[in-house]
């Protein structure tokens, strides 16, 4: 019993005179500290293209939801309203939705044709500018998102990079000591190794980013060609109203005066 105790109190003195464990975050901060030129410049790197990245989603986000937001906001005036000239009127009011670009198209070829009375002429020429329209707005929301993508491939190959010469430079500096030891290579690896954890944190942000505002960029096509679609059969229908009486000046109504149940048109 007593020689129990001993060894205890032993074993206990030794566990007190070990100086206590740094934390992970001390150590992470010392082991960049202590990174190569080669290692912290593509942590500079990487930090630059983080910055960047979420610049890009940030602000497309922010510029997505005020595009979706005027759009529900004008596809309800554009459904209550009864004449094209009033909604043309009122349709700056809602820029940055992309459904202005379709319908200021789709209304200005409308105009050329005859003047925005009857039926169009060229029903064709209607559809070619509603395609023009949602490809050039789709082209706008697009920008930057190509560095986007671009971020999320190489990121991890950046880090991957730093990682294998910092190995490199680990095994060539325990060639030269001597000393084939894990103490002597552990460090050297170890910091090696930041560069590529830290290509993984800005990757993987960047694909998510990508992948979701890609997302949305194809619900905003789908619903500026639903958009386009609906423009043109309201025109039509507008027109063939009432195809024996003369055209009147102001602009054709969407749908029959007397018609006691509209059809239902597709929104968001």
């Amino acid at each position: 019993m007593v020689w129990t105790l001993a060894l205890a109190l032993h074993f206990l003195q030794e566990d007190a005179a070990v100086p206590p464990t740094s934390t992970s975050s001390s150590a992470l901060a010392e082991m960049i500290h202590n990174s190569g030129p080669v290692a912290f410049t593509v942590l500079v790197l990487l930090l630059l293209a983080s910055i960047f990245s979420w610049t890009i989603m940030l602000s497309k986000w922010s510029s997505f939801g005020k595009a979706d937001k005027q759009s529900k906001r004008f596809l309800r005036a554009f459904r209550k309203s009864s004449r094209l000239s009033e909604v043309a009127t009122v349709a700056e009011q809602f820029r940055p939705s992309p459904l202005v670009s379709v319908f200021n198209e789709i209304h200005d070829e409308y105009q050329r044709q005859n003047g925005g009375r009857g039926l169009p002429r060229n029903g064709v020429a209607l559809e070619r500018a509603a395609a023009t329209a949602s490809s050039e707005a789709l082209t706008m929301m697009e920008s930057r998102m190509t560095w986007l993508a671009t971020i999320a491939a190489i990121a991890p190959f950046i880090g991957l990079f730093g990682t294998v010469w910092g190995i490199i430079d680990a095994f060539h500096g325990l060639g030269t000591a001597g000393a084939a030891t894990l103490r002597a290579v552990a460090p050297g690896i170890s910091e090696a190794l930041i560069t590529t954890a830290a290509g993984l944190v800005v990757a993987i942000p960047a694909v998510i980013g990508y992948n979701q505002l890609t997302a949305r960029l194809r619900e905003f096509g789908s619903r500026m060609d639903d958009f386009g679609r609906e423009l043109l059969n309201a025109i039509e229908n507008a027109a063939m109203l009432s195809p024996g009486q003369a055209p009147q000046a102001s602009a054709p109504t969407y749908a029959p005066v007397e018609e006691p149940q509209p059809p239902r048109r597709r929104g968001f």
